[in-house]
């Protein structure tokens, strides 16, 4: 199991140590859509969540521009 999971406005974030990294995961609950970025250990939840919410929008726009 993850260290941390979170749920937040359709957005499964899921943070895994890997030695001083920080993989984060973030899923989009209703397309199921998933984009991982990693970050440094010192790095705060909330900085490696905006960063991963940033990537799953840019990844959701792109899957919506091409399905038009």
């Amino acid at each position: 199991m993850p260290l941390n999971e979170q749920k937040k406005q359709g957005v499964i974030f899921e943070f895994t140590q890997w030695g001083n990294c920080i993989k984060v995961v973030a899923v989009d609950t209703i397309t199921g859509l998933e984009v991982t970025i990693m970050g440094p250990k010192t790095a705060s939840q909330a900085y490696l969540e905006r960063i991963a919410l940033t990537k799953l929008r840019y990844a959701l726009n792109k899957q919506r521009s091409s399905d038009g």
